[in-house]
């Protein structure tokens, strides 16, 4: 009887990981309706296209060396077993450890496909694959094993319970450096300093594509119990997930009344998007309110960064940089301050913040470093940017001969 049980519980654990995983990788056809809509229509078949490979080129590597340098038997450091998932237990976390591999391919898919929208409209096609093999074989990884396999910060206590840090600050931090390294796309901005929108072709696109991450973050974030039989922890993570998605939401468009006097479809879309990067660190350890509060901050601090990005002339087509860099940012010091125990709001003093902090930091210094160096050195050997030419024709037709609209094809800026 008692083996029956037991099979029972793992048959419901291992569905409940495989659903979510299925939730997470649906993500990917969410990020790529929501950037193919936020771009103009001479770039969309570049885009979607850098959005398969990302996932598929991520699926390749992340199971030949970056699940070994995340979770293998290793040090404080990195992992240094598991190469092509050679020497795996049978199982992990209570699942089969190919299903539990198959979970966090989808976050690492995630991860390298953020910095497609930062980078969008100007990078080379090429260029881009190089760095989607290096986030998902190194840095990411590294980052991973650090909080979530036993590295360094785990083992400070360090709480990042589904990747404010290890999945949205990876992607943010290298989107801003391939930002930088790339510089804006032409016209954006005018010699006297101000900035000159390039509206992406299809709001409708870009609102699917939000649907599908509101509904995908339900396996991001509950899914990352690893167990079908936590039912009153899953349902405490899906509620606040939600709430903190719908305060960002009703933030966003109170925000853009009042700044502008309009009520802006694409700040509601950023300000859903900072509530869930916000919350998803969070999510497990904080109450409804306190998700509510995390949703609104995180908004607020999406919509002002967004304007300060133009003023330094750092062109971020998407918003990756409002989203998941700074939601990333905020979510991780979020646990420090909210924490239902240990949190500075709740009695528990300042302990919990710090370690949070020194999770920021150290991400931060990681990716910075690493991204950097990636875009630096692709941009000397195969090159990172495509000619004036070719980004004034679009990437579409330069880079693969296509067009997604062949009714109609804008190429000016």
């Amino acid at each position: 009887m008692q083996s029956s049980l037991t099979d029972v519980i793992t048959a419901i654990n291992t569905m409940w990981v495989l659903v979510t995983a299925f939730l997470v990788f649906f993500m990917q056809l969410g990020f790529g309706m929501l950037e193919v809509g936020l771009i103009r229509t001479k770039n969309a078949v570049n885009l979607l296209l850098k959005n398969i490979l990302d996932y598929s080129i991520g699926s390749i590597v992340y199971w030949a060396v970056g699940y070994g340098l995340m979770y293998g038997a290793g040090n404080m450091l990195f992992g240094a077993t598991y190469w092509f998932l050679q020497g795996i237990p049978e199982m992990t976390n209570g699942v089969p450890t190919y299903a539990y591999w198959l979970f966090q391919l989808a976050f690492a898919g995630c991860a390298a496909t953020i910095v497609c929208g930062g980078v969008a409209e100007r990078t080379k096609f090429i260029a881009y694959l190089c760095y989607s093999i290096v986030v998902s074989t190194l840095i990411y990884p590294i980052v991973g094993h650090w909080i979530w396999g036993g590295g360094f910060l785990a083992q400070m206590g360090m709480l990042d319970y589904a990747g404010s840090s290890v999945v949205h600050s990876v992607g943010g931090w290298a989107a801003l450096m391939g930002t930088l390294a790339l510089g804006p796309r032409i016209g954006k901005y005018n010699k006297d300093g101000s900035a000159n929108p390039i509206i992406g072709h299809s709001p409708a696109l870009a609102n699917i594509g939000l649907w599908i991450l509101w509904f995908g973050w339900f396996g991001f974030n509950p899914g990352s119990s690893l167990s079908g039989m936590q039912v009153g922890l899953n349902a405490k993570v899906a509620i606040n997930t939600n709430v903190a998605a719908a305060t960002g939401a009703i933030t966003a468009v109170i925000l853009s009344k009042i700044m502008t006097g309009k009520y802006d479809l694409g700040m509601v879309t950023n300000g859903v998007l900072a509530g869930l990067v916000g919350i998803t660190a969070p999510c497990a350890y904080v109450s409804y309110l306190s998700a509510i509060a995390i949703g609104a901050i995180g908004c607020t601090m999406c919509y002002f960064v967004v304007g300060f990005l133009d003023k330094i002339h750092v062109d971020d087509p998407v918003g990756a940089l409002p989203v998941h860099l700074v939601n990333g940012i905020w979510g991780t010091l979020a646990v420090g301050l909210f924490h239902e125990t240990a949190g500075l709001f709740n009695g528990g003093g300042i302990r919990q913040l710090g370690i949070q902090l020194l999770g920021v930091v150290s991400v931060a210094a990681w990716v910075t470093v690493t991204a950097g160096f990636t875009f630096w050195a692709i941009k000397h050997t195969v090159g990172l940017r495509v000619s004036s030419k070719e980004e004034l024709e679009g990437l579409d037709i330069g880079e693969h001969g296509a067009v997604s609209y062949p009714e109609f094809q804008i190429t000016s800026h």
